[in-house]
């Protein structure tokens, strides 16, 4: 039996400044038909900006929709015609004010599955070069730089909650441990 869902008809219900939320009738795998609401997102990067002592670059940010500060790494939704390299260095800058000398890319993860077509993807930046920070206009933000053991120890303590983190460390954990081998992107 196939699992996929056909699209009858699509319809944009609302559009936003970088999300779109949608309204579709599928045919589902027995025929029937069905509805699905989703939202559209352009995609996005997280960078693991690792520093030489095992470090990582941290940030602390209030997140609207919960209504809560979490510490994150750096990330960013890519803009029309970036790649997501190109996003991955320009996030890098502007929320740290580090560069990298050298970047591998990790695999990429789907956000939110069930209601989003969110992708994110990873990268470790190293060789940084420190420099000035260029926030967005009203984008408030606190850099941290944190042994990657003390981040891996709130994330298996429960106090460390943002999913895209979360799912990042696996694959640095992956990376650096030999699971995943990868060369350097740049």
């Amino acid at each position: 039996m196939t699992l996929t869902e056909h699209t009858l008809d699509s319809t944009l219900a609302y559009q936003g400044q970088f999300l779109a939320m949608r309204h579709d009738t599928v045919r589902l795998p027995d025929g029937r038909t069905a509805t699905r609401e989703y939202l559209n997102h352009p995609g996005a990067v997280a960078i693991f900006a690792l520093t030489a002592d095992q470090s990582l670059l941290m940030v602390r940010q209030y997140r609207y929709p919960v209504r809560q500060t979490f510490l994150e790494i750096p990330a960013g939704k890519i803009d029309p015609n970036e790649s997501p390299l190109a996003t991955a260095k320009r996030e890098l800058a502007e929320e740290t004010g580090y560069t990298a000398r050298r970047w591998t890319a990790l695999p990429v993860a789907h956000a939110c599955i069930g209601y989003s077509d969110e992708r994110i993807a990873y990268f470790v930046a190293e060789d940084l070069v420190a420099g000035e920070a260029h926030l967005d206009e009203g984008e408030f933000l606190q850099v941290l730089t944190l042994p990657l053991t003390d981040v891996q120890r709130q994330a298996a303590q429960g106090t460390l909650t943002d999913s895209k983190t979360l799912v990042g460390l696996y694959w640095l954990h992956a990376w650096q441990t030999g699971v995943l081998v990868l060369e350097p992107t740049v």
